[in-house]
């Protein structure tokens, strides 16, 4: 039987193709979509995982979590710098590290904060150390930089004809270990020096230079990193105006006493999981219209593998009588046509898995290379009950034409 079926299918070789990308196509899909749904899930929830607090300006709060965890550039509204004053000496707080954003270097956000961050983002430096001076940087693992190199920030991009700064420029002095978050592709500057930058310090030098030697104090001045001032971290009420705060509590309780405590007035104070919660409920309903989609694409596949194998039958009613008139019994002629059919499908359907996996993959590779947030792609136990009904599907489709070519008479295949 089974060198029957093998001679069967090579001599329809073209055909029994035909079906197997048909069903894979219409299963890839319905893979690709649940698979990269729980990896953008996952991805997201473990990046999120290493802030558990932010304190922000009244405003959007979706806006807050993927500016302030996420780095999507989005301007923020400025709450008073008093905030992160009072947040550093309240004894529930084991510590608050201020962000600010606005500037880019070659496509990688300029983030300016503090040691603290810095300290508590990932799991040590895997090379240089910590920036100690306004001159210095901290680069994320992603960063296609190396240590020593010159950073000259950008204000806006240039595609929307932003500028470069010219009064100072950063030199890498370390680099973070991977955190599969968007920050493993974040240069991090110390806060003061963003201040400075964009005029909102206290301290900027008295005078400026004049126009004709502006761009060699420029480079004197990248040259010359440690005559740059050494930075305090210490803040009092003068504290400039500042988009968002990251906040890491002592304890749960504490936490939810800061957050009630923030949300009122000019401030914000959200929990960026709680946050993510919502967002999934939105991704959830794009999903379902995706799956929709997907489900009902393989139901327009089975309609029509019906409607080919039932055709494919009726074209071999003479084969069929014959097999029937030299012997062959009735159960045989089921089972090899059964077979037949259920052997392409089965194969179309773990194509379908592999082809699925493999599109996953690269959106998620697309997704890491553009927001450097890790999207773990696998396969879950759901998915196995999902291949189990497809192929349950699979075997009662299979059964229609097997059942035709079991009724047929020898005599009636024979005189078609």
């Amino acid at each position: 039987m089974i060198r029957f079926i093998v001679a069967d299918l090579r001599k329809y070789w073209l055909g029994s193709t035909v079906v197997v990308l048909i069903v894979a196509l219409a299963v890839a899909l319905g893979v690709a979509v649940t698979l990269q749904e729980r990896a953008l899930r996952l991805g997201s929830a473990r990046a999120a995982d290493k802030f558990d607090l932010v304190i922000g300006a009244a405003g959007s709060e979706n806006q807050l979590v993927l500016s302030s965890v996420f780095l999507q550039a989005s301007p923020l509204p400025l709450m008073d710098g008093h905030v992160l004053a009072k947040l550093a000496a309240d004894p529930r707080v084991a510590w608050a590290a201020p962000i600010g954003f606005g500037d880019s270097f070659t496509g990688y956000p300029i983030v300016g904060t503090t040691t603290a961050l810095v300290h508590n983002l990932a799991d040590g430096l895997a090379e240089g150390q910590v920036f100690a001076r306004e001159g210095e940087a901290v680069i994320g693992s992603g960063v296609a930089l190396k240590l020593g190199d010159v950073i000259k920030p950008m204000h806006g991009s240039a595609e929307e004809g932003g500028h470069t700064h010219t009064e100072l420029a950063y030199h890498v002095a370390g680099r973070l270990r991977p955190t599969g978050t968007a920050w493993d592709r974040a240069i991090l500057v110390p806060i003061e020096a963003v201040w400075d930058i964009h005029g909102m310090s206290d301290h900027e030098e008295a005078e400026a230079e004049p126009d004709h030697d502006h761009e060699a104090a420029a480079d004197e001045h990248e040259h010359h990193a440690d005559a740059d001032a050494a930075i305090t971290e210490t803040w009092d009420a003068d504290v400039p105006g500042l988009p968002a705060i990251l906040v890491k509590p002592k304890t749960i309780a504490d936490a939810y006493k800061l957050r009630q405590e923030y949300r009122a007035g000019a401030t914000q104070a959200v929990f960026p999981a709680e946050i993510l919660t919502r967002l999934y409920a939105t991704l959830g309903d794009a999903k379902r219209v995706l799956f929709a989609v997907a489900i009902g694409s393989q139901v327009l596949v089975a309609a029509s593998l019906l409607l080919v194998t039932v055709m494919h039958v009726a074209q071999r009613r003479r084969q069929i009588g014959a097999l029937r008139a030299f012997g062959a019994p009735r159960g045989a002629l089921l089972a090899i046509v059964w077979l037949e059919l259920f052997v392409l499908v089965a194969i179309g359907i773990a194509t379908g898995f592999g082809v699925g996996y493999a599109a996953a993959m690269v959106i998620s590779q697309a997704v890491v290379d553009g927001s450097g947030v890790a999207m773990p792609v696998g396969f879950a136990r759901e998915d196995i009950g999902f291949a189990v009904t497809l192929l349950g599907f699979s075997a009662l489709i299979a059964s229609v034409p097997a059942i035709l070519a079991y009724r047929q008479s020898p005599a009636s295949a024979l005189r078609g």
